[in-house]
């Protein structure tokens, strides 16, 4: 049992399970009943994304300091009450049942699913 963090409309892993598309905006040109079936997700959750002002500062990053600053903003917003929540409820669910969280963003490295990965991890997630 895990979470795993993932691409969206990437083809699914063999058990990963219930896809979380953590995201602010659904996918273009893509009909609501074509989520789960396209490898989009299964359900869309957008309160563990980032909020439209930092998704802009996130696309805008060039250098690493201002990557950085994104990321503590962003760590900011999911020290919010309901996301704090929201992210030990995952870590907790990530002991008993296998499940991914995921966004659309090519690299890792420069997409918030990196921070999400980070916070699941403190939180005593078992990351697949």
């Amino acid at each position: 049992m895990s979470v795993r963090i993932v691409r969206l409309g990437t083809p699914r892993l063999p058990g990963e399970g219930l896809r979380i598309g953590t995201v602010r905006r659904l996918p273009r040109a893509v009909r609501k009943e074509r989520y789960a079936a396209d490898d989009w997700f299964d359900v869309w959750y957008p309160e563990l994304s980032p909020s439209a002002a930092l998704v802009a500062q996130a696309r805008a990053a060039a250098t690493e300091a201002e990557w950085d600053a994104f990321v503590r903003a962003f760590r900011r917003e999911m020290d919010a009450p309901a996301p704090r929540r929201t992210l030990d409820l995952l870590a907790a669910l990530s002991h008993g049942a296998d499940f991914s969280v995921g966004c659309y963003c090519e690299d890792e490295a420069r997409c918030h699913r990196s921070v999400l990965r980070a916070l699941l991890d403190e939180r005593g997630a078992k990351l697949g």
